[in-house]
């Protein structure tokens, strides 16, 4: 990868207070869906036969009390807490290496949302095959992490068990990639890069350095309150690698979800931190790029190589439903409080760097607007307009994007099971994969 030395130094100086950067306007090239398959929402896993009786019925800490009777708590999704089993929820990133057979190996999220609701939500990887033509998505395999040589360097929540299951309660994952016969996630709790084998033993936990400092969340295991932001931490709750590329060259690349917080308490500016670490060595480089964030985004979703220097990445507002159901003042019933409206993939080039240490933005696609002539869409949408023709992605979290072949991409959401109502109001989203023909963005450069 072709990164400047003097872009290097500038991303690595001290954090200050920056004014915010707004990226430039961009380009808008024509997406047009070629397929769309779905898992619906409530759909559960049983969990291994060895772990913890506990893990049995998930979600049993998602309201103001422990709730052990499944099925009990109706959300305004439609669907009750807490679940018989394990959900298929939450796929919050691709890798870019698939199987040899050519399936998805996706990760599924950390369970409800938090590390205090999720200590009964257990993590794992997958294996699945979208059938565009069908609609379906098969779930081939289901591959639970654990850690029974103690390996996390913390105490996780299944410690006392002989099988240590790892849970939400332990990791936030959000982003994965296999170089060789090793697994590597990048997760926001940390935030922490994890080495597993394929199979899901943990085998390395490795803490965020950005030159001789450690990079904290508040949800980092060695905070205690009172814990001052800017100074104690500098990652925001839930803003760290939501995106991981394995570049050609075997180096990864970690995205900070969200802007790094200054000694003010205040975003040091509308960018994100990128850094490479090097996986046979096991340790940060100390090179990185920065990302301006589009006007009116707050965080990334995913982030994967398309070549030796050219990568995707998807920004995304904090939003979901469609935005012509937006609530009139003083509404909250029927329509949508806060509205999908910056959902967008942007094509970075990682060989041009300017000398402030910004990342190269080439060209966008709008996923709140993409073409639909053959009326391939497998859901209908909730909205007071015409869509005729029009297919629209209005998802609060859009977290996976993959390459597929010379003029497709495939995008996927993570639907925070069973919390997220975005695609039709009164309804759980589905995990959702879509397949894009975007040949000009492809051909960006």
């Amino acid at each position: 990868m072709l990164l400047r030395t003097t872009a290097i130094f500038a991303a690595l100086a001290p954090m200050a207070a920056l004014a915010p950067l707004a990226a430039p306007a961009q380009e808008m090239v024509a997406a047009t869906l070629a397929g769309h398959a779905v898992i619906p929402a409530n759909t559960m896993s049983a969990p291994p036969t060895d772990a913890p009786r506990a893990m049995w019925v998930s979600g049993k800490f998602t309201g103001p009390a422990r709730n052990e009777t499944p099925m009990s708590d109706m959300r305004p999704s439609g669907l009750a807490l807490p679940f018989l089993g394990q959900p298929f929820q939450g796929i919050s990133g691709y890798a870019a290496t698939r199987t040899d057979d050519g399936a998805l190996i996706a990760l599924i999220d950390n369970g409800f949302g938090s590390k205090l609701n999720s200590p009964d939500a257990m993590l794992s990887y997958v294996i699945q095959r979208p059938d565009f033509e069908t609609g379906e998505i098969a779930i081939e395999d289901r591959i639970w992490l654990r850690d029974p040589n103690g390996v996390v360097p913390f105490t996780i929540k299944n410690e006392a068990s002989d099988s240590r299951y790892l849970t939400g309660g332990d990791f936030d994952l959000e982003s994965i990639q296999v170089i060789g016969d090793e697994l590597w996630i990048g997760e926001e709790f940390g935030p922490y890069l994890i080495r597993a084998t394929l199979d899901g033993v943990l085998t390395g936990v490795f803490p965020t350095m950005m030159g001789e400092t450690e990079l904290r969340s508040p949800d980092h295991p060695a905070l205690r309150v009172p814990a001052q932001a800017g100074v104690d931490f500098t990652v925001p709750r839930s803003g760290g690698y939501e995106g991981m590329a394995l570049s050609p060259q075997g180096t990864l690349w970690a995205m900070l979800e969200k802007p790094l917080i200054a000694e003010s308490g205040e975003a040091e500016g509308a960018f994100l931190r990128v850094l490479e670490f090097d996986p046979v060595a096991a340790n940060w480089t100390g090179q990185s790029f920065k990302f301006a964030l589009t006007d009116g985004a707050v965080a990334i979703g995913d982030f994967n190589f398309i070549d030796d220097t050219r990568a995707l990445v998807i920004e995304r507002d904090g939003g979901q439903g469609d935005p012509s159901l937006a609530c009139p003042e003083g509404q909250t019933e029927g329509c949508f409080e806060r509205p999908a409206q910056v959902k967008r993939i942007t094509l970075i080039d990682t060989a041009e760097i300017d000398d402030d240490g910004f990342v190269a933005r080439l060209k966008q696609i709008d996923l709140m607007n993409i073409a639909d002539p053959n009326g391939l869409a497998a859901m209908e949408t909730s909205a007071d307009r015409d869509l005729d023709g029009v297919f629209t992605f209005p998802f609060v979290t859009i977290e996976s994007v993959i390459r597929d072949g010379d003029e497709h991409i495939i995008v996927g959401n993570d639907n925070n099971l069973p919390f997220s109502i975005g695609r039709k109001l009164g309804q759980a989203d589905s995990n959702e994969k879509i397949r894009l023909h975007v040949p000009e963005l492809l051909a960006a450069n």
